[in-house]
């Protein structure tokens, strides 16, 4: 390991100075990384850093105040000396790790996902070898966060964790594939796509990686099979009502621009469709169309009238109290607080 790598790995370090955690203290570390966050409620940012005090380091897997601190490099030094000992600072550090990995892996994807498809490039979007030239620089740095990632999951040393997070991996891709396959254009129509179908899309692309490194943490922290599908529950449930109060975001802001699109395949959306039914939806669709184009600000307005978006909070609460459930069977503790409180988060709509 560089000293580079073990500067960014400190703040773990830090953290697990104190006495040993209890279960629920290994997974906050994964559950308050920051990914996705972006269209969250300013409320997210508060329970997040209540959750980060908790496993004592920011989630940020890019910590500047480490990497130039001249007293972290002492005690990197120190920390050094016990590769190869017993001491239970190594295996809380190798929790904590695997939230960062966590972490690689969804920013590679995020990166991975700004690639651009020429094909429909227009000449007011740039020249098209800078177009190109960004596309290469996108895959090769995704391809050089995954690679870090791999690396990190080999220094764990726990084939289950690795099968784990390698099969999160492979969810992802498998997930965007179809993502990419049902998103609608502008000038098309969109897919005939149920709540359940849309349900098992999504698990895939947004909760298969937080679900299973919750389950990776409780591996970690040597918790029989029960605690850890009830950390997979928690991760899975928190990841699905996250995604969906992200989609509802266009439909209930107080202020929102008439340009802002909105993906036609996003959970409001496609109940709205399932109960409107086909043929009216496609109806609807083409009285919102302008010159081949679709007017949003109409579509909005529309959807919002009917039972979309109200069915859309509804589902983000169910998925938020399963989350709560999960939690139940674990006892009181700050760290469990801590994981209620980013549920309350993304399910408050008030």
């Amino acid at each position: 390991m560089s000293l580079r790598q073990l500067l960014l790995r400190l703040p773990c370090y830090l953290g697990a100075l104190g006495p040993r955690r209890g279960p629920l203290d290994t997974i906050s570390s994964v559950v308050s990384w920051r990914g996705q966050s972006s269209r969250s409620p300013a409320h997210w940012n508060q329970v997040v850093s209540e959750a980060e005090k908790i496993v004592g380091y920011p989630t940020s897997f890019m910590s500047l105040r480490c990497l130039l601190s001249d007293e972290l490099s002492n005690i990197a030094m120190q920390v050094r000396k016990l590769v190869g000992t017993q001491h239970p600072l190594l295996t809380t550090a190798s929790q904590r790790s695997l939230a960062e990995i966590t972490e690689l892996i969804h920013t590679a994807l995020l990166v991975h996902r700004g690639i651009v498809n020429l094909d429909e490039l227009q000449s007011s979007d740039g020249p098209l070898k800078d177009m190109q030239f960004g596309n290469k620089i996108a895959i090769l740095s995704g391809d050089f966060l995954l690679a870090n990632a791999c690396n990190g999951l080999a220094l764990l040393q726990n084939t289950k964790v690795v099968e784990l997070l390698a099969s999160a991996l492979m969810d992802l891709v498998q997930g965007v594939y179809h993502e990419n396959s049902t998103s609608a254009k502008e000038n098309h129509i969109t897919d005939d796509i149920g709540i359940l179908t849309w349900k098992k899309q999504t698990f895939l692309s947004h909760g298969a990686l937080l679900a299973k490194s919750c389950q990776a943490a409780m591996e970690l922290a040597k918790h029989d099979a029960e605690v850890q599908d009830m950390a997979f529950q928690y991760g899975k449930h928190m990841a699905m009502s996250h995604k969906i109060n992200s989609d509802l975001q266009p439909f209930i802001k107080e202020k929102t621009s008439d340009s802002l699109t909105f993906n036609l395949n996003s959970a409001p959306v496609v109940l709205h469709q399932e109960f409107l039914g086909r043929d009216l939806w496609i109806k609807q669709i083409r009285e919102a169309q302008r010159k081949g184009r679709l007017d949003y600000a109409k579509l909005r307005e529309t959807i919002s009238a009917g039972k979309g978006v109200t069915s859309a909070i509804d589902l983000c609460r169910y998925h938020g109290n399963k989350a709560l459930e999960a939690l139940e069977s674990f006892p009181p503790s700050e760290a469990r607080t801590a994981l209620e409180n980013i549920v309350f988060a993304v399910t408050r709509f008030s």
